[in-house]
């Protein structure tokens, strides 16, 4: 039997180090990462208060009375959830004791999450209480005011036109409609006002905190409102009466998971000490500070919570918060930090699985087709429906759903050059690996994948450039990273804040670029040399 010749067994020596650093070294962060996670969170499980929010200028501040109310009676700072998306999510991520707490809405648990009748159904707190225990979920410690929907439109037109209630609105088709995407899918929302009032228009889509610069720049002329938002005077907008009734109340509650009065009586007590402190005139001071004054969330909740009053001037909205403050804020070294161990972990593991795969069906037409259209129907998915799907399926929001998404949409450009790179290794050189008495496997490791490598690492590259930019979607879910900064921004319509999420984001992928273009270049001189040493 002919053994093999000499430079093949030097170049085993010196291939074999860099591909398994390649692939095991980021195979082995993704599977520390997924480790460190679970276990940190254990640990913190018994003493750690969790408050949520959702994606809304209010329940920002509310999520910060809650924890600064709660943080002197607790061993370690509550962890914020903040933005989570709309009702769904940080619902689901209460059911899941993903949180602990968050401010809510009496209307809104009556008729989103219980899916009461909007049709005179008025559930008394003892009645949702009865509803929700079942689900481990309780109704408490009314806040003291009332935050329903309305529609609003310029006041100028209002006048001129003569609208001033919702039937006088039905009978104007003219006017562009243009609503929150949550407004449009609720129970209580666009489909039920559409038939109570007789509604022709077609709204379209918006964010809730762009909607009032669309409405100030002319391109719609009613938007849904928030009665307690700061920019309704502030921009000079008439509120339609809802002069059939069909919103009711939301006033602003605690839903709460039944273990945390037992498992935090201090705390519990504290919160309880809340009710009725905020009226309707302290909640649009606080609201105004932080969308036209610039305040931050902190800052707000702290000064009410000592007494201050809420409509006190905020500290230099455009120095110190400016953009630059803002870009290079206190929170940009952990938003970094969990926004690229959200990249290195996905795209670590898409590579466990997608390059195995990939050698296993590479040489079979048809598995080939099969796997490889699979993964590709997956990148076809919008991002934010796919997180939905997984917060349901897994009953968690956070890292774990956010790392599953990203591992997913990182297999096709990983698993497609995978395959194409072994497809084009010459037929010759696969046969000279054979006559020279290597095993399949020996040829696979000494001759395909060095051959491949180049058009692997760059699937990899591609994998870890979609995962940097789709990693900011994560933050809608509390998995964190640049797009917490974004996700606020659209809230509060600051596009500094905007910006100071993007720009980060885009360096991260710049330096992503000019890495796997250094290592390129040094894979392609280390194997010229080693080609001069074979000659």
């Amino acid at each position: 039997m002919q053994m093999p010749h000499p430079a093949w067994r030097t170049a085993r020596h010196r291939r074999m180090p860099v591909n398994v650093a390649l692939f095991l070294s980021l195979g082995a962060l993704a599977l520390l990462g997924l480790w460190a996670l679970p276990a940190q969170a254990k640990a913190q499980e018994d003493t750690q208060l969790r408050v949520g929010s959702k994606r809304f200028t209010e329940s920002y501040i509310l999520a910060e009375v809650i924890a600064q109310t709660a943080a002197p009676h607790l061993k370690e700072p509550p962890q914020l959830r903040q933005g989570l998306g709309n009702t769904a999510i940080v619902y689901e991520a209460l059911r899941a004791g993903s949180i602990d707490v968050y401010a809510e809405y009496t209307g809104t648990i009556a008729q989103e999450i219980l899916k009461r009748p909007a049709e005179g159904d008025v559930l008394t707190p003892a009645a949702m209480n009865a509803a929700l225990a079942p689900l481990g979920l309780g109704v408490a410690v009314p806040l003291g005011f009332n935050d329903g929907y309305a529609l609003a439109m310029r006041a100028a037109d209002a006048d001129r036109l003569q609208v001033r209630t919702l039937s006088d609105l039905a009978r104007h088709r003219e006017l562009k409609l243009g609503l929150s995407n949550e407004f449009i899918g609720r129970a209580d929302g666009w489909k039920g006002l559409a038939a109570r009032y007789g509604f022709g228009q077609t709204p379209t889509g918006l964010d809730h905190g762009l909607a009032y610069d669309a409405l100030a720049s002319r391109q719609i002329d009613v938007i849904d409102i928030y009665t307690t938002d700061a920019k309704i005077d502030h921009l000079g907008l008439r509120v339609l009466v809802d002069d059939r009734q069909y919103f009711p109340r939301y006033d602003a509650v605690l839903l709460y998971r039944l273990d945390l009065p037992q498992r935090l009586p201090p705390v519990w007590s504290a919160l309880q000490k809340l009710e009725g402190r905020i009226d309707e005139r302290a909640m649009i001071a606080m609201n105004a500070r932080a969308e036209l004054q610039g305040a931050g969330f902190d800052t707000i909740a702290r000064d009410f919570l000592a007494g201050h009053t809420s409509d006190a001037p905020a500290a230099s909205p455009v120095g110190a918060r400016g953009f630059m403050a803002k870009l290079m804020g206190p929170d940009l070294g952990r938003l970094a930090r969990q926004h690229l161990l959200l990249v290195v972990a996905s795209v670590g593991l898409a590579i466990l699985m997608a390059v195995p795969v990939g050698i296993a069906v590479f040489a079979h037409a048809r598995w080939r087709t099969t796997v490889l259209g699979i993964t590709g129907l997956l990148q076809t998915i919008p991002s934010l429906a796919l997180l939905a799907v997984l917060i349901s399926a897994l009953g968690a929001i956070g890292t774990l759903p956010a790392l599953i998404a990203l591992t997913l949409y990182a297999l096709l450009p990983i698993m497609r050059n995978t395959v194409t790179g072994l497809a084009e290794v010459p037929h010759g050189m696969q046969q000279a690996g054979m006559a020279l008495g290597m095993g399949r496997m020996q040829n696979l490791r000494l001759v395909l994948l060095p051959l491949a490598l180049p058009t692997l690492l760059a699937g990899v590259r591609t994998a870890a450039t979609i995962a940097i930019g789709t990693a900011t979607i994560a933050a809608f879910i509390g998995a964190g990273g640049f797009g917490e900064r974004i996700v606020t921004g659209l809230a509060l319509n600051d596009r500094a804040l905007l910006v100071a999420g993007a720009v980060p984001a885009a360096a991260m992928a710049v330096l992503s670029e000019l890495f796997f273009e250094v290592l390129g270049y040094l894979l392609v001189r280390r194997q010229a040399r080693q080609r001069a040493v074979q000659e």
